[in-house]
């Protein structure tokens, strides 16, 4: 085995080690972990500061899980989007690759409920059926590995798995969907990161949801990462009682930007079986965007999006405050400091825009010229005239 292997093994997946551990009914968690598998690493134990605190909630079962009968073990409709087994064709240019269905820890809120914690990896009769699948498709130009987590494959399987979908000539990009550094830091080997740059460019989407998870060993390990020439992205699920607060975002996203992670997508919570307890209302993701619009890096900034169920994919949204109003000629906008600003249309007829320099000022033009923006203040540096706003000054900018 390798020391990553004995890493997993010492984690925490019989009912009665975690009862003994934290003093829980050991029944009760016999009845969850018998549909839902349980398993939590070290690394994640060692996060856990409190009964019911943010990492507790995310990996520890609750007896609320069994409570959600009426949902739908498969809301994305991943399964009748298979046309072979294991692969996922939704988008029209990419596609799904779920290459195991084993995690380092098993995510009480996961999306594929249905499908973690069953034991094998990828047999090499369904990698030849899944090659071939795209082979025959063309327009498939970025396939995704995801499952379970790929990082839980043994290098000789991974390196099997990218080496034949690098003998696809119009494959363009592999990437790689994982928890495993936030999780399993040790994981992330020398070895693993030369395999990986043999097949670039590959890309990676980590998931993180709480800045406690990213300790100084999960910041090494992403390190490694980048510094093998990996783009780093990360997926945050919004969770009830976990990072559904601004200011708990707003943490998350600057320890990303430290460990070399892009924050990429905000996902609003799936509607699965076994999950529900975990959802917030939508305006609580808009509310967090809003917070965090303006108020830090753009980078820092995630696409707030919705997994449409039923397999509509991703939709994003934004706070609906940002465009007051939109016509022919122009567009007002609102700022994250609540002030409108006013864009102009390119004009049909061929007349110049915007002044030349030096040809006048919006000063000598009357402030209601700038009254449908909303703002009473004055224009007094002639900005609105140029198209850069509706009021405010060059000292503002």
């Amino acid at each position: 085995m390798e020391d990553w292997q004995k890493v997993l093994a010492k984690s925490i997946v019989k009912p009665k080690d975690l009862a003994k551990r934290f003093g829980l009914d050991e029944q009760e968690i016999e009845a969850i972990v018998g549909p839902y598998p349980m398993r939590i690493t070290p690394t994640v134990l060692e996060t856990i500061k409190s009964k019911d605190d943010a990492i507790w909630k995310q990996v520890v079962p609750d007896i609320t899980e069994l409570d959600d009968i009426a949902a739908d073990d498969d809301p994305l409709e991943e399964d009748l989007m298979s046309p072979v087994p294991h692969l996922v064709h939704r988008y029209p240019d990419r596609v799904l690759l779920m290459v195991t269905n084993q995690c380092p820890i098993y995510c009480r809120f996961c999306t594929r409920k249905r499908l973690v914690g069953k034991p094998g990896f990828l047999k090499k009769g369904e990698l030849d059926r899944a090659i071939q699948y795209l082979r025959e498709h063309n327009e498939v130009r970025d396939v995704i590995l995801s499952g379970g987590d790929p990082l839980l494959l043994p290098d000789h399987l991974l390196d099997r798995i990218l080496k034949a979908l690098r003998t696809i000539p119009h494959l363009e990009l592999i990437r790689i969907g994982s928890r495993v550094p936030g999780s399993l830091p040790q994981r992330i080997t020398s070895r693993l990161c030369e395999i990986v740059k043999q097949y670039h460019p590959i890309y990676m989407n980590l998931h993180f949801n709480h800045p406690d998870e990213l300790t100084p060993d999960v910041k090494a390990a992403c390190g490694r990462l980048a510094d093998a020439g990996v783009p780093l992205g990360s997926q945050t699920v919004l969770l009830k009682g976990v990072n559904d607060d601004p200011e708990i975002m707003k943490q998350l996203v600057h320890q990303l930007l430290l460990a070399r992670v892009k924050p990429y997508y905000l996902y609003q919570a799936d509607l699965t079986k076994g999950t529900n307890h975990f959802r917030t209302t939508v305006e609580t993701g808009l509310r967090i965007i809003k917070a965090l619009q303006g108020h830090t890096s753009g980078m820092a900034v995630p696409h707030f999006v919705i997994d449409a169920p039923g397999g509509g994919g991703k939709i994003p949204l934004l706070p609906d405050n940002y465009l007051v109003h939109l016509d022919e000629d122009g567009a007002v906008l609102r700022n994250y400091e609540n002030k409108t600003f006013h864009y102009p249309q390119p004009k049909a007829d061929g007349r110049r825009e915007l002044p030349m320099v030096g040809v006048g000022s919006a000063v000598d033009q009357t402030e209601e010229a700038y009254a449908t923006c909303g703002d009473s203040y004055p224009d007094r540096d002639g900005y609105a005239m140029w198209g850069n706003s509706c009021g405010g000054d060059a000292d503002e900018l």
